[in-house]
């Protein structure tokens, strides 16, 4: 049997009704960041919840990549009621990938999250969520800005790296750098076995990584898909996860 050339990287889908029907769905810059820069061959995990064969998938992939989405965690998953009845939730996204969550990890398999990614993995591990950081007391709005697509995801704050931290050493050692941001939520209370990477200037939560494991599991509150090939810290982060996933 011929070896495989490049790593397996499942990414989760959102479930979007179109036309009417449902769909499974995951946006195309999440895979471009994957093939592109991570250097590594995505499939689509479909949401089905319980239905999932866990085993058979970790025998499949090398890596998990959970994407942001415009939909939110359901806040039962954290233990509160839902604050705006007009949230956006994708229950059959969090029925899936919240025990894929646990196996990988189980299972010593990188694992890469952005934004709702960032959020699954805190409340995976225990964690709790602001389910509007702009309605919290001394907060900044970290949603997106008006306008194009460009604009939305243009340059918004600085993050400060946590000294030695792993994404500080994936950084050249800087102090700062800045991020995009178009999150309305955000990390409450911090999850169980997690260390932050980086906070914002309010104080935020804006990156952690799981620090009981030996493989690559890291989150970021940030985008750093969008127009990945032209960032450094874009490329440093998936060129880590992709490593890790050929490893």
């Amino acid at each position: 049997m011929s070896q495989r050339k490049r790593p397996i990287v499942g990414i989760p889908a959102d479930v979007k009704e179109l036309g009417g029907h449902l769909f499974n769905v995951v946006g195309t810059k999440y895979i471009d960041a994957i093939v592109n820069v991570a250097e590594c061959t995505p499939i689509l995990l479909p949401a089905v919840g319980s239905r999932q064969d866990i085993a058979n998938i970790l025998s499949l992939i090398d890596g998990l990549f959970l994407t942001g989405a415009a939909s939110n965690v359901a806040p039962e998953r954290y233990g509160q009621s839902l604050l705006n009845p007009d949230m956006l939730l994708d229950k059959s996204r969090d029925a899936t990938n919240f025990p894929l969550i646990d196996a990988v990890l189980n299972a010593g398999k990188p694992l890469f999250g952005v934004c709702r990614g960032f959020q699954e993995l805190n409340v995976a591990m225990g964690g709790t969520l602001h389910q509007a950081v702009h309605e919290q007391e001394n907060m900044m709005d970290h949603r997106g800005k008006s306008g194009s697509v460009d604009i939305q995801y243009g340059p918004a704050h600085q993050v400060k790296l946590t000294k030695n931290g792993l994404l500080q050493q994936l950084f050249a050692y800087a102090d700062e750098i800045t991020v995009n941001s178009v999150h309305g939520q955000g990390i409450a209370k911090l999850g169980h076995n997690l260390t932050i990477e980086a906070t914002s200037p309010d104080g935020l939560v804006e990156a952690i990584a799981v620090s009981n494991v030996k493989n690559f599991a890291l989150a970021v509150q940030w985008h750093p898909e969008w127009k990945a090939t032209d960032n450094n810290q874009s490329i440093a982060l998936f060129n880590a996860f992709g490593k890790a996933c050929k490893q």
